[in-house]
């Protein structure tokens, strides 16, 4: 028996329908709002189409790109301004896009084609309130494309699903909050609840949020850090006794080579190629290792260096490309340590030996894992020769300083903390660890995704956090550990949570197994979305549902007549002020925090915490987070230095706060990464004209894509072995370790620059083939850079349906209780 998920991926945002609901025919979808005719673009009727990138990353590409959004979102005038005021310190806001630090020399116009775009997205005049929800039934909203739902624009008032009418109807705030109250409060325990956070929560919202679950009774929070970044915190714990990264910017202008692992910079972090250029003129050797050569890897034009613009003038980005296959990074990297290895028995200088000594363990346990790992080995798993492995090896003995950095593409494997751990392992061996422009370097996503796990937002805290919290806020704070984000789900379909709350985010669609979330979902008792746009998640909803609709960070908070201003930690730990320049887009608005605190105090009438003193001045909050968390002393003063504040990190000062004291070598075995005969290891991605589940278009300009989204990028011979050619409709089959299968059809296959063996394919749409088992053991990171899956000519089905395997029992996860 199968379930069945109607897909309409021509449009963007994906097309994700209710899982109940199955697409019949071609013209599926035609006279729906926002939803054009299958195969073709939303925006101009063009057909698709796919050819070779070859121009500059940025440059005038992002110039007229950010034209057209202003146009398209009717904010020319606002959209400009705010260009002027994002990312500059002392009077603007933190882009509320990715987590790039900002420019520490105040550099002006310190901003990006994708951020301008997000910050667009969020100030559109478009409003949606009662007399839209009045017009339209859940139902007929479930039916409209996710580009659609989100192009409606702000949400302006708190709204309550009314299932007799199958619509949002407008709530108080007081009863939103005395709903939420109230069913917390009849659960039969605390771990019946379940809060999530997205990336884009700030410091201080972060900190109330994890109080208020903590003193309810829980540590059921799971946050989006357990679908990307969870490996680097776990791996950089083991190894080096924290959880971050310990370089800065400052170290990105003074290291003499950059490995970027795993990393689309000029799409995921633009900002980034302003430093590759300044690497690159100074000498610098980068080299980027990725299964695909992205534009960033060749030439920009960074748009605020007007000379530059004005004369075409680019600047390479990469002196090096390597392309391991999907999985291969761990065996990459274990041959450039095994060359480096041998460069030392003939120059005593290729290893740190005085390093090793004075501040490792575990040296010779990895020495003899890399003599043991043969060449023809590393050749296999990593899908990289061996002359090639060793002209990596190369540019790192010739570079006195290193910095290794790395994102999804590591992390979202199911070996990902022992390559990240690999990674460590590589730097440790000549010191490039503690030393000015050298280090390991996570690359972050959402604007503060490392500020929410910095203030608590963490299902597996630590004691010293928990005894600090319990003892500064007076509460008594569980110690069991709590559900993380697949634990989470697998608990809604147990029924063991019965309220979801979720601050941002788009759970529905950035989760795996995208029909069972739904099912898990719709199995609470009460989901409540704390959002500023209409998403998937508003139409996936419990028994009971709220929209509560919050302040953008472009937007003014004024409490009690003074303007607020929220703080943000960027991915290299420096955190600052973040404060909104425009009206907001309703008075009946509240600010994140207000919400928390409304929510807690209704669910803890008897709670001894100021809540309402907190909202009424967000310096209070400071305070007290100054008093509870590590690094954060003297909060207040601090963030309004220029340019804030960078957290400590010991392992910079090469202090290890690991068992031993000591940095930790690791020896993992090289792993099979080779699928079996016939399939493919499958990776999802975004496209530059995305932002997480926001899909501002079909176009993908850096990887030559218009008008498409339901596509799958493909080595060419491994077509030529399936009998495809360019164009052609596929099937795509993952197959799960407990053995179901999940199937979309009518995909068009493209032949692609990627190594055997290795497909790439669009997430949120293609996150219905990662299953709920299918997470790593390492880190309880689904598997979204590592699915295994079989690629077939069509087979006649109707183009884009999704097929889902009737889910079975789930018997295990990651989190519990």
């Amino acid at each position: 028996m199968c379930t069945h998920v109607g897909l309409d991926c021509a449009t963007p945002g994906g097309p994700l329908m209710a899982d109940d609901i199955l697409a019949s025919g071609e013209n599926f979808g035609q006279g729906m709002p926002g939803v054009p005719a299958r195969g073709r673009g939303p925006n101009t009727g063009e057909p698709f189409s796919r050819r070779d990138y070859r121009h500059p990353a940025a440059g005038w590409g992002a110039a007229l790109s950010v034209g057209k959004m202003l146009a398209k979102t009717r904010e020319p005038v606002e959209g400009t301004r705010a260009i002027f005021r994002m990312n500059h310190e002392g009077y603007g806001f933190d882009c509320p896009g990715c987590a790039w630090p900002d420019d520490r020399k105040g550099l002006r116009l310190d901003i990006c084609e994708n951020g301008i775009k997000h910050v667009t997205w969020e100030m559109t005049p478009k409003r949606v309130g009662r007399r839209f929800f009045d017009e339209h039934t859940v139902t007929e909203l479930s039916g409209w494309s996710d580009f659609a739902l989100e192009d409606q624009g702000r949400l302006t008032e708190p709204m309550v699903y009314d299932p007799e009418s199958d619509r949002y109807r407008p709530i108080s705030w007081p009863d939103a909050f005395e709903l939420v109250g109230s069913t917390l409060r009849r659960l039969s325990s605390p771990d019946q609840a379940s809060f999530y956070t997205s990336g884009r929560l700030s410091n201080e919202a972060t900190f109330l949020y994890q109080l208020w679950a903590r003193e309810f009774g829980t540590n059921n929070l799971p946050d989006c850090s357990n679908m990307c970044h969870e490996a680097s915190g776990r791996a950089l714990t083991a190894a080096l006794g924290t959880g971050k990264g310990t370089v800065d910017l400052d170290d990105w202008g003074k290291t003499d080579a950059l490995f970027l692992l795993g990393s689309n910079a000029a799409s995921n972090a633009p900002r980034m190629l302003t430093w590759l250029v300044d690497a690159y003129q100074r000498g610098a050797q980068i080299v980027h290792i990725n299964p695909l050569v992205e534009a960033a890897a060749g030439e920009t034009i960074v748009p605020h260096e007007f000379l530059a613009m004005g004369t075409f003038h680019a600047t390479r980005t990469g002196t090096l490309n390597v392309q391991p296959r999907i999985g291969g990074d761990l065996a990459l990297l274990r041959g450039v340590a095994k060359a480096v290895f041998e460069a030392a028995e003939t120059d005593p200088k290729a290893i740190d030996q005085g390093f090793v000594d004075n501040y490792t363990r575990g040296f010779e346990d990895y020495r003899r894992v890399c003599a043991e790992a043969t060449w023809a080995e590393l050749e296999l798993q990593s899908g990289v020769g061996e002359v090639r492995i060793r002209e990596l090896a190369d540019v790192y003995l010739r570079s006195r300083r290193t910095i290794i950095s790395w994102c999804l593409g590591i992390t979202q494997q199911e070996h990902g903390v022992d390559t990240v751990r690999e990674i460590v392992n590589l730097l440790l061996l000549r010191g490039n660890v503690g030393r000015e422009g050298a280090g390991p370097c996570p690359i972050r996503g959402h604007s503060n995704v490392q500020g929410n796990r910095t203030c608590g937002v963490n299902s597996h805290p630590t004691e010293r956090f928990l005894s600090r919290l319990a003892e500064v806020c007076g509460i008594d704070p569980p110690r069991e550990w709590g559900l993380e984000t697949v634990g989470t789900i697998e608990a809604m379909h147990r029924g063991d949570v019965k309220v979801f709350v979720s601050m941002g985010g788009n759970f529905a669609l950035a989760t795996p197994d995208t029909p069972g979330t739904f099912r898990a979902l719709r199995n609470c008792e009460l989901t409540v979305q704390v959002s500023t746009k209409l998403n998937r998640s508003h139409l996936v909803h419990g028994e009971k549902a709220l929209i509560l609709p919050c302040l953008g960070r472009t937007e003014k908070d004024w409490q009690r007549r003074r303007l607020q201003g929220v703080t943000v930690e960027d991915s290299m730990s420096m955190v600052h002020m973040s404060i909104g320049m425009r009206n907001p887009a309703s008075r009946q608005l509240l600010s994140e925090p207000a919400i928390i605190a409304g929510m807690a105090r209704a669910t803890l009438p008897d709670s001894a915490t100021p809540w309402q003193e907190y909202v009424d001045d967000y310096d209070r909050i400071r305070d007290t987070m100054a008093q509870v968390l590590d690094g954060f002393e003297d909060f207040n003063r601090r963030v309004r230095m220029p340019l804030g504040f960078r957290i400590h990190q010991p392992a910079r000062d090469l202090v290890f706060l690991t068992e031993s004291g000591r940095a930790e070598f690791s020896t993992a075995p090289i792993p099979n990464v080779i699928p079996e005969a016939g399939r493919l290891t499958l990776g999802t991605v975004r496209s530059h004209d995305q932002w997480n589940t926001t899909v501002y278009s079909d176009d993908d300009r850096y990887r030559g894509v218009r008008n498409l989204r339901t596509l799958v990028l493909m080595n060419r011979d491994d077509m030529r072995e399936r009998g495809l050619a360019d164009t052609d409709l596929v099937d795509i089959t993952s197959i799960a370790r407990d053995g179901s299968r999940r199937s979309v059809y009518g995909y068009r296959a493209f032949g692609y620059d990627v190594p055997r063996g290795s497909a790439i394919g669009y997430m949120p749409e293609l996150n219905v083939l990662c299953a709920l088992t299918d997470f790593s053991p390492q880190s309880g990171q689904p598997l979204a850079k590592h699915l295994v899956v079989e690629i077939t000519p069509a087979a006649g089905h109707m183009v884009n349906e999704t097929r889902h395997e009737a889910e079975r029992p789930i018997s295990h996860g990651v989190g519990g209780q």
